[in-house]
């Protein structure tokens, strides 16, 4: 979930016209070819790859439109869990395994063995993580994707697929496919080079096949049914193809691009399906126009919150959710769900003392503002004195404390459908 092309307030127009004229042609050029090369999606998703946007229109014909959300930075949800959660209460449900797919909010590493200047293997990153060292966690220490295999009693942490030297132990108990800097859109790890989510699909059935030779095909199929797998990406899409770039914002408008959006992962929810995953879950996009480099970049002088693309997040995650349900029904022996966090996500937000943070706006590291990746490292940036404080470690990610508390109540009150009956 990371975000390079940041552009200083105090830089001027024409500046900005040289840094981003590249990515426009890069950008342009790939989508008019796709448009070109791919036929149109069909009106609820169908099981390929990678279904083709529509071009900018003044509606989506075809797809139900979502209701427009208020537009407002933060709704009001219901109130979320204690400032210092316990571990979360679980059902006797065993998963044999965990499989996370997405952005770098379950990236626990695999960004580390490819090339792209998309990575967080150096300090102070991963300063709270067991034994003080960084793991390509874009974090100071764990992230949901360990907090969901910690929780539900599988394991500890959750290994990088792509990590050299994973024992059959750490293959057969489930591992990580994501990319930092990935999304449901093709474009989106382009300029960064990270992992496509096409791709993570086929690391996903290589790993089946890796599986298949340990411990047999009947028990391997068994295995991957019986597993919970966990989807979180989209918020780069917004972020950084559609509002950083606006490469995409030339060909659709934000009702055409949050229904592609919602369509490609639903198609990649189907390829999940017939790779033989039965129990997945899609986690939708947060507020992200209340993270601090939101704030610096787009939130005027006093740093508010980016209303537009928090808007844009609340429309997406109603169609994800909608379209989610209409191929749930037409699987069987499956459990297919959309899980919200903007609600929680928001309430943290909008009542930090509640859960025992003073700082919303800024990240720990650095001046907090702007620093992600390369830019928050150990030899430029200082750390705040209290990182528990603080809701967001870097300008873009929150803290593990943060983590800790969205994971356990996903944890605690969205995990019931997956309980076998």
């Amino acid at each position: 979930m990371m975000k390079y092309n940041v552009v200083s307030p105090s830089c001027s127009k024409l500046f900005r016209c040289v840094l981003f004229l590249p990515l426009f042609f890069i950008f342009f050029v790939a989508s008019a070819r796709r448009l070109e090369q791919v036929p149109e999606p069909s009106p609820r998703p169908a099981p390929v790859p990678q279904p083709s946007p529509k071009p900018k229109p003044s509606s989506s014909p075809g797809l139900t439109p979502a209701p427009e959300p208020k537009p407002c930075p933060c709704p009001s949800p219901s109130p979320g869990p204690a400032p210092t959660p316990a571990p979360p209460r679980t059902r006797n449900t065993t998963f044999p395994a965990i499989f996370a797919f997405g952005d770098s909010i379950v990236d626990t590493g695999n960004n580390d063995y490819i090339s792209t200047l998309v990575k967080a293997n150096f300090p102070p990153y991963g300063m709270n993580f067991p034994h003080g060292l960084p793991t390509g966690r874009f974090c100071n220490g764990k992230i949901p994707a360990d907090f969901i295999a910690e929780f539900l009693g599988v394991k500890p942490t959750l290994p990088p697929y792509l990590k050299p030297g994973l024992t059959h132990e750490d293959l057969v108990t489930g591992v990580s496919f994501a990319s930092g800097g990935s999304g449901f859109d093709p474009l989106t790890p382009i300029v960064v080079s990270a992992i496509p989510m096409s791709n993570q699909l086929t690391y996903f059935q290589e790993y089946i096949e890796k599986v298949k030779g340990f411990v047999g095909k009947e028990k391997a199929e068994h295995i991957i049914s019986k597993s919970l797998a966990i989807v979180i990406a989209g918020s780069d899409d917004l972020a950084n193809t559609y509002y950083g770039t606006h490469a995409e914002e030339l060909l659709y408008d934000i009702d055409a691009y949050t229904s592609y959006m919602a369509s490609s992962a639903s198609s990649f929810a189907m390829q999940l399906y017939e790779s033989g995953a039965r129990k997945i879950g899609f986690i939708g996009v947060s507020p992200i126009g209340c993270i601090p480099i939101q704030r610096t970049a787009r939130g005027g002088l006093k740093r508010k919150c980016f209303d537009e693309i928090n808007v844009a997040a609340q429309l997406f995650n109603t169609k994800l959710s909608r379209s989610l349900h209409s191929v749930a029904e037409t699987l069987k022996n499956a459990t297919l769900v959309y899980i919200d966090i903007y609600s929680l996500f928001a309430h943290m937000i909008q009542n930090p003392k509640e859960y025992g943070f003073d700082e919303i706006d800024r990240g720990c590291c650095g001046t907090g503002m702007v620093e992600l990746g390369p830019l928050c490292n150990q030899f430029t940036s200082l750390l705040c004195s209290n990182v528990s404080s603080y809701m967001f470690w870097d300008s873009y990610h929150p803290t593990e404390r943060a983590y800790r508390i969205l994971t356990k109540k996903f944890v605690e009150t969205d995990m019931s459908p997956f309980y076998d009956k």
